[in-house]
């Protein structure tokens, strides 16, 4: 886990400066536009799949729906999807019911897209069109490098199909590098603060919801913790009944619209005795204990950098507490649900 962290700069880098392929099926999508969308994922992918829903609603105009897999294979739901764009994301593509609900689609007229870090997989031979987020062979069962691939792969799909030559990304793996070395001192504060810590609420607003997800996967996983991820705005709205002096909270909060509306939101879980962690190029503004800064960039491509530092956290918090990140418990590589 500590080496496929360490690579992500690099492997941004690269997945950005050799963006032609993705461009390419962004033509194919633009050329027939859809009505709208739906997104089929699970795990980490499910919440790059809700990062994706932010990007289409935002910046294409398009509604998008995240599909429920189980109406497909389980109920045989075959709802009429023609002019209907279904992108299937799945870092090993290797999950059946992804595989069966991207058969159904297409055969119910939805135009399909792959994005997986597996070529060889079934799924990529299931769609119409397929992305190959390139991030190499992923050994570590906690997804890093594959979560942040198929985030700016994501990116730059949405990007070219609305004419965007992904500018907002060129120098990602820069600034990647420069979040990984320069939050390391924050982060090694975070886990002599939270290594005894047994409950987390992880909160953000806007694309930076995602990251709240998959923070609080990645602390579940390898820490054990017990981890609850919330909308900024869901989390005012009864959930922080629970929210008290023995609760860390880790807020997400970048430059931008959704990290505006935050502020609020950890003054409010502070009040409550809650012991806050801001995460963000907005972290210095926010009402916190600790913070952990992250260079700023674009709203929309945020996320990529935000999940770095608290990647790293998750690793260290589960080595601080005697687990082992690269052998979770009850936990595979692939998941395979149907």
């Amino acid at each position: 886990m500590t080496a496929e962290i360490d690579q992500q700069p690099d492997m941004l880098a690269t997945i950005a400066r050799n963006r032609a392929d993705i461009a390419a099926v962004a033509a194919d999508i633009a050329a027939r536009p859809p009505r709208f969308a739906l997104l089929a994922a699970r795990g980490s992918s499910d919440h790059a799949a809700i990062y994706a829903k932010y990007l289409i609603e935002v910046l294409l105009g398009l509604p998008v729906g995240l599909v429920s897999p189980s109406t497909t294979t389980l109920y045989g739901a075959r709802p009429d999807l023609r002019d209907v764009l279904l992108v299937s994301v799945s870092q090993s593509g290797g999950s059946p019911d992804l595989l069966e609900v991207t058969q159904a689609a297409r055969e119910a007229g939805a135009r399909t897209v792959a994005v997986s870090n597996t070529p060889s997989s079934q799924l990529f031979t299931a769609a119409d069109l397929a992305v190959d987020i390139g991030a190499g062979q992923e050994d570590a069962v906690a997804a890093t490098k594959t979560y942040t691939a198929t985030l700016l792969s994501l990116y730059l799909l949405v990007d070219a199909i609305r004419g965007g030559k992904g500018e907002a990304a060129a120098d990602i793996g820069e600034r990647a590098d420069a979040t990984l070395r320069g939050s390391a001192d924050q982060v090694a504060r975070a886990v002599d603060r939270y290594r005894f810590a047994t409950r987390v609420v992880a909160a953000a607003r806007g694309y930076s919801y995602a990251t709240a997800l998959e923070s609080s996967l990645k602390l579940a996983e390898t820490s054990y913790l017990q981890t609850r991820a919330y909308s900024g705005a869901d989390l005012l709205h009864g959930p922080v009944a629970a929210v008290d002096e023995e609760t860390a909270v880790v807020g997400v909060t970048s430059t931008g619209k959704g990290g505006d509306v935050m502020g609020d939101v950890l003054a409010a879980v502070g009040d409550r005795g809650a012991d806050v962690l801001a995460v963000g190029s907005a972290a210095a503004r926010m009402p916190s204990a600790l913070r952990i800064d992250v260079p700023e960039t674009a709203e929309e491509i945020a996320p990529v950098l935000e999940i770095l530092p608290l990647q790293r956290l998750a690793l260290q918090l589960s080595l601080a507490r005697g687990g082992n990140p690269d052998n979770p418990r009850g936990l595979r590589k692939v998941t395979k649900t149907r």
